[in-house]
């Protein structure tokens, strides 16, 4: 493992790499202690510039041997340590560099370079793991085409997969062994490096490109599990069917290959016709997975194709970049998504997720902006600012140009730099040719760290019919950014009339409203409506069309009106929340203050015309009647969080729900209850989702014969959704049937790994006292393993980011525990530990005590002697002062 401190990387300081490889071959002997790998490089001097040494990244690697145009070089000529190959005075010309290393894939736990997930040997090069297999200019901007032949034990890796087409394979004569040769005719990044060997079973399908093309498809797991990744098939077809009809991207290769591991740090990597993925996110059956694991499969997999192209054929320059592909990606498979389900049910989700994750992470000290300017360990910008954020960034600028000029755009961004790295400035300047946009002021949403804060001030002055709409932007400040600029907001706007039906928008100064977008570009504009028939009520930011925290002047009549009539469903939604998080914000404040909890029958009310509507899709209705979650709420309140407080308020919330609206959750649990056969299509998964939140609030009020439902549903479901949606609401109380459901449920499924993550992770979120015990007690437990990332996040990560009651104790102890997982795991998966430990970046929105036992955890991190870079750099921007 690296201890070193790591430097810091700065976006300014960017040159092109002084040699540039051609094209690579790779010889990869497996074994499971001894991998040999021979590399042969064919490199070149990238200009006519000063003659400059080659210098090649390595990370703890053992050389064999080295040889420059064929001839053994001598000692002197070279330095090698593990982490670096530098030749002073190479020729200044084409040559050839054969390098040998030695690997041990077993003993490989951080899972980077080339490892063993149980006896199957494969790699994950994303970000720097290439230079873990054999020494590289191991940089994004360096693209090459590659060779790979592979060599194993027949009996130990029957199946020898790598990028590309498969050219060769055979035995290799007088020995047990065989090998297989793959040729990727395409130039990429090291990063993008796949090879796997194992013993594997497929499933095979054909797809037939728009240009009639036959490619073979092959989704590759554990023998047994065959059936369980049919749906991910099915996924991969419709995702390609999908870019060809909406961005006219085909696929190149002649086959694509999936491969499904259990030991993973990420969710997926899109290795060029070889993606490499947990296997959360690719094994499904109606037995083993819920409604949310289908539809998150349906989209990862959709996500890591759709990388083909804006990732792979075009790849970003430098890691700074990283938003061009992956803010890119996440817009395409969310629109993916939309289109496959439901637009408005799937633009509340990433609204939620947004919130959630990237909302914290621009209030806190590991604020960034989309496009970081300087790092210290690239793994650790892997976030939701670069992901969702950036993918809100591509969102806008389709909002903002239309979706004409935002496909031109696209096509023109394909055709300009396929086989490229590119940069942001590339992409954007696309959109600004087709459109003839001068997108200058748009580009700081890529620069600049924040939450934009809107404040909108509406007035109707019925005299003279108009409506003036008053907009003020700020953007806080954030690490390394005390003060910032304006930004370019486009802000979906509707003018709502007494019978439910937009006005028409008509600005008295003859300004065209196109698509009913105002672009606010200044730190405060006011927009005059004119030939407005009646006082309307304002719907500002639909479609959440900015990534923006809104401040409007709307009363709760305003809000319950919108929650009713509004046409756009997001802020039909948006409209709700708010009265429900107003409502709540009171409460805690009360609580905190020893006062009783105030019940608002208008709030109430307001949820029930929701679940009466019998228009709306029943997924919609059924996140609507899901309250805001505790971190919502503490996102909402911003500094000196009770979490005690804002849970006690969120609980009675949900106990007053239940029992106000009692008899229409029963009518629509009974109603919803009839059905077919388990089917995991959208509608389908929509009206479980309302029946399990009808049982959800129902038991909220602890009544017994809806606690006896739950429990009747656990016993008697046909399918995992309804399950675990009943183990999940019986696990919030605390009662014989939960203790029976735990102990069953692991009865049931004790030999499959992944439903067992389930029951850690239910048991890990109860909020109650004793849940810290209980995950200590669970890590003994003979399914639970700290080697095995998925294992990790399901008990440890799910208690710290999940359970903000008990993970927040008042004692510290809660911290403590995290703490001692990080420094345990930290010298066997720094990447695991990096992600655990930032968990705490939030603690100086906690009240006092609290904020003083989470400071101190983590300078207990802190002073601990050789922490990995990735942890050290997670700490040390989580202390940095204000």
């Amino acid at each position: 493992m690296r201890t070193e401190e790591a430097r810091p990387v700065r976006l300014e300081d960017y040159r092109p790499p002084d040699w540039l490889v051609e094209a690579v071959e790779l010889d990869v002997s497996l074994h499971a202690t001894a991998s040999q790998v021979r590399a042969t490089l064919m490199l070149r001097p990238n200009g006519s510039g000063a003659p400059a040494p080659l210098v090649l990244d390595g990370d703890a690697l053992n050389l064999q041997s080295l040889k420059l145009d064929r001839i053994a070089l001598p000692p002197d000529q070279f330095t090698a340590t593990p982490n670096r190959l530098t030749i002073t005075q190479p020729p200044q010309r084409r040559f050839r560099l054969d390098i040998e290393t030695a690997i041990d894939p077993s003993a490989n736990t951080q899972l980077s370079g080339l490892y063993r997930s149980g006896t199957i040997y494969c790699t994950q090069c994303e970000a720097e793991g290439f230079r873990r297999i054999t020494y590289f200019p191991d940089r994004p901007d360096v693209m090459a085409v590659y060779t790979t032949r592979i060599e194993a034990e027949k009996t130990e890796a029957p199946v020898l997969l790598a990028n590309g087409n498969l050219v060769a394979s055979g035995d290799v004569p007088g020995t047990t062994r065989h090998f297989a040769v793959w040729h990727d005719p395409f130039p990429k990044p090291s990063y993008l490096f796949a090879l796997v060997g194992g013993e594997l079973a497929y499933v095979e399908d054909r797809f037939v490109t728009m240009s009639s093309r036959e490619v073979m498809l092959r989704i590759y797991v554990e023998p047994g599990k065959e059936r369980r990744c049919l749906y991910a098939m099915d996924s991969l077809k419709r995702a390609m069917r999908w870019d060809e009809t909406t961005f006219g991207r085909e696929y190149d290769l002649d086959i694509f290959m999936i491969i499904a591991v259990s030991d993973f740090n990420m969710g997926a990597m899109e290795n060029k016709g070889l993606n490499i993925f947990n296997d959360k996110y690719i094994l499904a059956s109606a037995e083993t997975a819920t409604d949310d694991d289908f539809e998150r499969i349906e989209a990862i997999v959709a996500h890591e194709y759709f990388h083909n192209w804006t990732g792979n054929r075009i790849t970003c320059r430098d890691w700074f970049q990283l938003c061009l592909k992956e803010g890119l990606t996440v817009f395409r498979d969310q629109e993916f998504s939309a289109d496959q389900r439901s637009r408005a049910v799937e633009r509340i989700g990433d609204v939620r997720g947004l919130r959630t994750y990237q909302f914290v992470e621009d209030a806190g000290p590991l604020a960034h902006p989309v496009r970081p300017a300087v790092y210290r360990e690239i793994n650790n910008f892997y976030t939701a600012t670069v992901y969702e954020k950036g993918a809100e960034v591509v969102r806008m600028l389709k909002g903002l140009l239309g979706p004409e000029n935002f496909r031109k755009g696209m096509d023109l961004y394909f055709s300009r730099h396929d086989g490229e790295a590119a940069t942001v400035e590339q992409f954007v300047q696309c959109f600004a040719d087709v459109a003839g946009a001068n997108l200058t002021q748009f580009m700081l949403w890529y620069s600049q760290a924040g939450t934009p804060e809107i404040v909108t001030c509406g007035s109707y002055n019925a005299d003279a019919k108009t409506y003036r709409l008053d907009l003020s932007q700020t953007i806080p400040a954030t690490p390394g950014q005390p003060s910032k600029a304006p930004m370019v907001i486009p802000l979906a706007i509707g003018l709502v009339g007494r019978d439910g039906r937009d006005l028409p928008l008509n600005l008295v100064d003859g300004r065209t409203i196109e698509r009913s977008v105002l672009t606010l570009t200044k730190p405060s504009e006011s927009f005059l409506f004119a030939n407005v028939s009646e006082q309307p009520v304002l719907s500002l930011n639909r479609g959440f069309s900015a990534p923006i925290k809104l401040f409007a002047n709307l009363d709760p009549d305003d809000l319950r009106f919108l929650a009713a009539h509004d046409a756009d469903p997001f802020n039909r939604w948006q409209a709700l929340q708010t009265l429900a998080t107003r409502l709540l914000v009171d409460n805690t404040t009360a609580l905190r203050a020893n006062r009783a909890v105030r019940e608002d029958p208008g709030v109430l009310d307001a949820f029930g015309v929701t679940l009466n509507d019998g228009l709306l899709e029943p997924a919609f209705v059924a996140l609507t009647l899901t309250l805001p979650s505790e971190a919502d709420i503490a996102r909402e309140i911003g500094r000196d969080v009770d979490p005690d407080a804002v849970f006690a308020a969120r609980t009675a919330l949900r106990a007053a729900l239940g029992e106000h609206l009692a008899s229409l959750l029963f009518d629509h649990y009974r109603r919803l209850s009839e059905g077919g056969p388990y089917r995991p299509d959208a509608a389908s998964a929509g009206r479980r989702a309302l029946r399990n939140i009808c049982l959800d609030l129902l038991v909220a009020t602890r009544r017994p014969e809806a606690i006896s439902i739950a429990a009747r549903q656990y016993e008697l479901a046909d399918n995992m959704t309804d399950r675990m949606a009943a183990l999940s609401t019986l696990s919030l109380c605390e009662v014989p049937q939960r203790t029976a459901a735990l102990k069953d449920f692991y009865g049931r499924y004790a030999d499959d790994p992944l439903v067992i993550d389930k029951w850690f992770t239910v048991q890990a979120i109860i909020p109650e006292p004793a849940t810290l015990d209980r995950v200590k007690a669970l890590t003994e437990h003979r399914a639970f393993s700290f080697a095995n990332p998925n294992r990790v996040r399901a008990l440890i990560h799910a208690f710290a980011l999940a359970n903000q009651k008990e993970f927040n104790r008042a004692d510290g102890s809660g911290y403590d525990f995290i703490v001692d997982i990080v420094l345990a795991l930290d010298p066997r998966n720094p990447q695991l530990a990096a992600r655990l430990a930032s968990a705490l970046k939030n603690w100086r929105m906690m009240e006092p005590m609290r904020r003083a036992r989470a400071e101190a955890a983590l300078q207990r991190i802190m002073k601990a002697p050789s922490l990995s870079p990735d942890v050290d750099d997670i700490v040390q921007r989580a202390l940095a002062p204000d």
